[in-house]
């Protein structure tokens, strides 16, 4: 094999491993700055619940797909709790999943205990900030919902326990991460962040 043929073969496994999921992890498609102009995305202070009314919309906005049904070529789970003051938040059941039109997202919930499934047909990388696009909330770098860096109050991101700077709305979704997004004065901090998270069996 001469030195043409061997770095044409290279130059070939790299596109491959750029372009076909089955050779590699292929990045998210779309991902938006500010999501403020998504259909009906919720600006304003608590309570946030899950938008599937124009869920349709948001979703081909961000370049993911409705599903018929869960994916399974790409099946991690994450654990989110937020602090919204120094109070915890709920994160509702059912975001992304739309019983009416029998749709649902790659990204999801089942249940209120902060679990977030990402089930997709296909591997590439999901972040939060796609998550809380398909929630209907607006996250930014200084943003989540009505709740602006200030002043006084900020927004902080902690990944396994330990503080994150980057802008959570990149943060990619990876298998059992436990994350915590509060925001609010120093004060209201919550002292002891959670680190991890008891993930069921199978999750």
């Amino acid at each position: 094999m001469n030195k043409f043929t061997l770095g044409g073969l290279i130059i070939l496994v790299i596109i491959l491993l750029a372009w076909n999921p089955l050779f590699g992890t292929k990045t998210a498609t779309v991902t938006l700055d500010d999501p403020s102009n998504l259909p009906d995305i919720q600006t304003g202070p608590l309570p946030w619940l899950p938008d599937t009314k124009n869920l349709r919309q948001r979703l081909t906005a961000i370049g993911l797909p409705a599903l018929p049904t869960e994916g399974n070529a790409l099946h991690i789970h994450q654990h989110l709790d937020l602090f919204i003051n120094g109070k915890p938040t709920p994160i509702p059941a059912e975001i992304g999943v739309s019983e009416i039109a029998r749709f649902i997202a790659p990204i999801h919930t089942h249940e209120t205990n902060g679990v977030i499934h990402v089930e997709s047909d296909k591997v590439e990388d999901f972040t939060l900030g796609q998550f809380f696009d398909i929630w209907g909330v607006r996250l930014t770098k200084d943003c989540i919902g009505g709740y602006c860096t200030n002043a006084t109050s900020t927004l902080k991101m902690y990944i396994n326990g330990a503080q994150v700077t980057e802008d959570p709305r990149k943060l990619v979704l990876t298998s059992h991460q436990q994350i915590v997004l509060m925001y609010g004065t120093e004060a209201e901090m919550p002292k002891i962040i959670p680190s991890s998270y008891s993930f069921q069996p199978g999750e």
